[in-house]
């Protein structure tokens, strides 16, 4: 079982780097490199397909995974897609940053940050890969489990995103924090709900062979949430543009595990917890 998942991996790898060195092309040919938010979650629905169609599990199991994590990948893929075209010619302030930082190496070192996440997408494309070779019948206990997770998160993740469009819409040109809904539980909710997802995932792989390694797509998603690419960014800008205001929300508030506010405070804990 081994060698055909290794293979069907590395041809996913070989398809996603690909992607990427077409995804710098095209920024830098439109002078916006945010595009590549869009694209990455968009590249998850060719390389589940990928995964269904060369690996042999279940049929059933195989169709849901498709339907599962397509859905998750177009959504996603979509909603960024609308939010970088809306902004267009401006840049998100992430890469415009480092713009300024690298200067007249951007395009050396960003075509190598755009392929870092491809590699960084193999982990986590790794219960999508053994949930299609699992041959067990379908649905199991773990496959019950681990999809009621990835449609809570779907939907969690969809009404955080329509809460903050909402409110934006209400408060054009205000600096305003949304507070709303479940913003006011999480100052993230949108990547609490899309960490949610993978964990999903990896449950649902549980009980195929090796399925212990798909717990690596939740930690690597956690750590790139929590620590690189994620949170940090998002919120070094917050502060800049917001001052005090986000700051006092930064106390009030938990940055990724949604807790009611009230609980925060009277637990008095940091504001990067």
């Amino acid at each position: 079982m081994v060698e055909p998942l290794l293979t069907t991996a590395a041809w996913g790898l070989a398809g996603m780097l690909a992607l990427m060195v077409a995804t710098f092309v095209f920024c830098r040919s439109i002078a916006n490199f945010g595009a590549v938010d869009a694209v990455w979650s968009f590249q998850f629905t060719p390389l589940v397909a990928w995964y269904a169609l060369a690996l042999d599990g279940d049929a059933s199991r195989r169709i849901a995974l498709v339907v599962f994590v397509g859905f998750w990948s177009v959504r996603l893929g979509l909603h960024l897609a609308l939010r970088i075209a809306r902004a267009h010619p401006v840049e998100d302030r992430r890469y415009a940053a480092l713009r300024a930082e690298w200067g007249g190496r951007t395009n050396r070192r960003m075509l190598g940050f755009f392929l870092l996440q491809a590699v960084v997408s193999l982990p986590l494309s790794l219960p999508i890969l053994l949930i299609a070779a699992d041959r067990s019948p379908f649905p199991g206990g773990w496959d019950l489990a681990g999809f009621v997770l990835v449609i809570a998160a779907l939907l969690g993740e969809a009404v955080a995103d329509r809460q903050l469009q909402s409110f934006k819409a209400r408060h054009v040109g205000s600096r305003a924090i949304c507070r709303e809904g479940l913003w006011s539980c999480s100052r993230h909710p949108n990547y609490f709900f899309e960490w949610l997802v993978w964990v999903g995932l990896a449950v649902a792989c549980l009980g195929a062979s090796y399925g212990w390694l798909g717990l690596a797509a939740p930690a690597t998603m956690l750590f790139l949430l929590l620590r690189l690419t994620g949170i940090p960014a998002v919120e070094a800008a917050a502060i800049e543009s917001r001052g005090d205001e986000y700051r006092a929300y930064q106390r009030e508030t938990s940055a990724f595990f949604p807790m009611p506010p009230r609980l925060r405070r009277n637990r008095q804990l940091p504001a990067d917890s």
